[in-house]
């Protein structure tokens, strides 16, 4: 699913224009772009998490030549699904919606 079509599908839902919706995902998405940035973790409930994690600097190999080659670090987002999310998803070709009994 691209972006396009979550904002086509948050407009027929909310009967709201195009452009509201677009304006809205924009919104959401700069919020958790300057959370991350700042360092903060994005909590959605029941969907997951997101969070900056370090990486160290390393030293690694070019798989073509064997060269050694260094890696620097960076930061990078790690996204830990939610259990409702995870089940949900697992019981995607199941009947009933996905959901498990508890």
């Amino acid at each position: 699913m691209k972006k396009v079509e979550i904002v086509q599908r948050i407009a027929q839902e909310l009967g709201c224009t195009t452009t509201k919706a677009e304006a809205a995902v924009e919104a959401i998405l700069a919020a958790v772009k300057d959370a991350l940035r700042q360092g903060e973790p994005v909590t959605l409930r029941h969907f997951g998490t997101l969070q900056v994690r370090a990486k160290r600097a390393r030293m690694g190999r070019n798989p073509k030549t064997g060269a050694a080659a260094a890696i620097p670090a960076r930061r990078v987002v790690r996204f830990t699904a939610g259990q409702l999310f995870q089940q949900t998803v697992a019981g995607a070709g199941q009947p009933g919606g996905g959901h498990r009994p508890s």
